[in-house]
C-alpha cells in the first residue's frame, strides 16, 4: 500500500488519475494537459503503473492508459480503516457512536 500512497503524493499523478476517471487516454493525450517533458510524464506513468493505479494497453503505436479504480478503492478503505473511519456503531438512540475498547 505504501507504493499507492507514494504515487498519490504527487499532484501531477493525482491529476492524471482525475483525467483517467473520465475516460481512457493515450500517453500523448495525457501529456497535453501538463507543461512537462515526455520523459517526465513517462516517469509519472511508471510510478502509477507500479502502484497498479493505472493499466496500459498498446493500441498500434500508442499506449492507452486506464484507471484501476479497485486498487484506489482498496487503498482508501485501508487508509480509512487505519484511521478508524467507518468503524462507528449505532447507539440505542440511532446516533453514531464510536466503538471503544473500554
Amino acid at each position: 500500500m505504501s507504493g499507492v500512497f507514494k504515487a498519490l503524493a504527487d499532484p501531477t499523478r493525482r491529476r492524471v488519475l482525475e483525467l483517467l476517471r473520465k475516460k481512457p487516454m493515450t500517453a500523448g493525450e495525457l501529456a497535453d494537459h501538463f507543461d512537462v517533458s515526455k520523459p517526465t510524464m513517462s516517469a509519472h506513468f511508471n510510478v502509477l503503473r507500479e502502484a497498479n493505479l493505472i493499466g496500459a494497453e498498446k493500441d498500434g503505436k500508442s499506449v492507452v492508459y486506464h484507471i484501476n479504480l479497485s486498487v484506489l478503492e482498496d487503498a482508501w478503505m485501508g487508509f480509512a480503516s487505519a484511521l478508524g473511519i467507518g468503524t462507528e456503531k449505532k447507539g440505542p438512540s440511532g446516533s453514531a457512536k464510536r466503538s471503544s475498547s473500554t
